[in-house]
């Protein structure tokens, strides 16, 4: 873990190199969030990457939502992303399971234009389903929304995990 002490103190390229992952291949938000220095712990740093996205275009935004991959896959899937959705279950799903996955996360895709995101930590591969299934009849823009806020809540779980409050 990096104590965020240490973490205020890097220059702007050691500081992506740190935390550039958390929202997936996305580094543009630690960079546009390192200049809010120093954080006074994960949280205050978490609110500034969030408004970073939050400030961004809407076509950042949506090319951040397209960097995650598809829940159960592991096509381009980070470390990160591998780890969480094992621990969800993701990775030990029946075959009648990952179909009926598969098929959702196709219908979704087409849908929405970017894949179904969920902060899968605590879940289980059940609840994932449900959520899909249900989440796929939402309105357009509440969708684009709640997937922002589950991207949101992704990369809060990963901060934790890295950085270590003063």
């Amino acid at each position: 873990m990096i104590p965020v002490a240490d973490l205020n103190r890097l220059p702007i390229e050691e500081f992506v190199g740190a935390v550039g992952w958390v929202f997936e291949h996305s580094p543009w938000v630690a960079e546009r969030a390192w200049s809010a220095r120093p954080f006074s712990g994960v949280e205050h740093l978490h609110r500034e990457m969030v408004w970073a996205v939050e400030g961004a275009s809407r076509e950042e935004q949506l090319a951040l939502l397209r960097a995650h991959p598809d829940l159960g896959t592991r096509a381009r899937m980070s470390a990160s992303s591998s780890s969480e959705q094992a621990g969800a279950g993701l990775d030990a799903l029946s075959a009648e399971e990952f179909e009926r996955l598969q098929r959702l996360n196709r219908a979704y895709r087409e849908k929405f234009g970017f894949p179904f995101l969920l902060a899968v930590k605590g879940a289980d591969k059940t609840q994932i389903l449900n959520a899909l299934s249900r989440r796929y009849h939402a309105a357009a823009e509440d969708e684009f929304r709640e997937a922002l806020q589950q991207v949101y809540r992704i990369a809060r779980f990963r901060l934790q995990d890295t950085i270590k409050d003063a």
